[in-house]
């Protein structure tokens, strides 16, 4: 190996230079190809450049050319960390202390990975092997920093018979965070979502993620108060972000303070102006309040954004039929139920359909004119010939058996404009 080419690197790397490293660690393998240190070298600066899958392939090298080589596996378990593979991360540290029971490093990385997959206990027991060989190392920082991540972990003594383990862990991304729990609510166990969120929150009150989680979750059971507390604190704690206001101006709303509700929408998309759930919101907000122009508005601005939004255009239609502009009502009806059917979303499927055949009782004529309109279209688009347009309606009626005819020459229509579209 070149000693000289080699210490470049170290010393670009070392002032940062992560790409200058990379070329000098190029040529030093360009002259030595299984330079194992080069490859580990590289992939460190890969690593501190940003460029993570980079760094796996390097570490991954070296550990071909040595499997013992426990630096390699401790950075490719970190590499894969960044990369959120939790499996690959854990398989990798664990190999690293096999070869090396002392390896403090691999302990607390350890410690890290089993918290993220909400093993407290496990994690605990790892940070604590790591803080006790980092004190026998003298390495006093490096113990005080697990010894801190062990008292984030722990929560205040209690009763044996009140303690609950948390099934999660503290959640350090606000992507994880929301997507673990909230997945949790989704699923109905909003009890043991909201356990958790008490247990994160007795560990660290200051927590604005957890506050405005509880929040959301709070809300899908109905405790709309509670949730607006929750989130006032998530914005005291200065969590500015789009999903606080938007949760809290639905709670806000079904409390009856509309006001209120539009504000917080109104908050929301200055943060996130094409979210196309806080126009729906909102729009449902003005719909209540009577004011069905905006609330038409909106929903359309959303459809804007999202061509394919059911619920926006199953709104809109409800907000049409208040201004008794029926063909219309129809038209976003009959939208909604092809999208809510391609989505095998039977529930709102329908509704929809529930809502349609009110109008169909209540207007026949309407929906008279709406079937014979829609012969009339789907006649154009196959250039007269109906018996094309008559086997696209059979092969609509063997996949979707038992729908009205007029959702059969929609769907037809829909499908004719999106082929040519695409």
């Amino acid at each position: 190996m070149n000693d000289e080419l080699y210490n470049k690197g170290l010393e670009k790397a070392k002032q940062k230079d992560y790409g200058g490293a990379i070329e000098e660690f190029n040529r030093v393998l360009q002259l030595t190809p299984n330079s194992t240190q080069a490859y580990l070298q590289r992939g460190l600066a890969y690593y501190d450049s940003g460029a993570i899958l980079q760094a796996v392939s390097d570490y991954t090298e070296v550990i071909k050319l040595n499997p013992q080589s426990v630096e390699a596996y401790y950075c490719r378990g970190l590499a894969r960390l960044a990369l959120k593979n939790l499996p690959g991360a854990l398989d990798d540290v664990e190999q690293a202390i096999r070869l090396n029971y002392n390896y403090a490093a691999a302990y607390n990385l350890r410690g890290i990975i089993r918290r993220k997959q909400g093993y407290i206990q496990d994690a605990i027991a790892n940070f604590k092997q790591a803080a006790q060989l980092y004190l026998e190392q003298k390495d006093q920082e490096n113990c005080r920093l697990c010894l801190e991540r062990i008292k984030q972990l722990k929560p205040p003594e209690k009763p044996v018979a009140q303690q609950k383990s948390p099934t999660i862990a503290p959640i350090i991304s606000t992507k994880d965070y929301f997507t673990q729990l909230l997945e949790k609510a989704e699923q109905g166990d909003t009890q043991a979502a909201l356990a958790d969120l008490n247990w994160i929150l007795q560990a660290d009150s200051q927590d604005a993620q957890a506050y405005c989680c509880r929040g959301v979750v709070r809300c899908k059971i109905g405790n709309y108060r509670d949730a607006i507390a929750d989130f006032n604190q998530a914005l005291k704690l200065n969590f500015q972000d789009a999903i606080v206001y938007r949760n809290r101006g639905k709670a806000r709303s079904l409390l009856g303070d509309h006001q209120g509700a539009i504000a917080d929408f109104n908050q929301a998309l200055q943060i996130q102006p094409q979210d196309t759930l806080i126009y729906v919101a909102r729009g449902n907000v003005y719909r209540a309040m009577g004011n069905y122009l905006d609330a038409i508005q909106d929903y359309t601005q959303a459809l804007q954004i999202n061509p394919d939004d059911a619920q926006a255009y199953y709104n809109r239609g409800i907000a049409y039929t208040f201004l008794e502009e029926m063909q219309h009502a129809v038209e976003d009806y009959q939208r909604a139920a092809s999208i809510f059917c391609e989505q095998e979303d039977w529930g709102n499927y329908q509704e929809v359909l529930n809502s349609l055949e009110k109008i169909r009782r209540l207007n026949p004529e309407l929906a008279k004119q709406k079937s014979k309109l829609l012969h009339q279209r789907l006649l154009r688009m196959v250039g007269g010939y109906w018996e094309i347009a008559q086997r696209l309606i059979e092969q609509k009626q063997d996949y979707y058996p038992g729908m009205p005819e007029e959702w059969y020459l929609q769907k037809v229509i829909d499908d004719l404009e999106r082929d040519r579209n695409s």
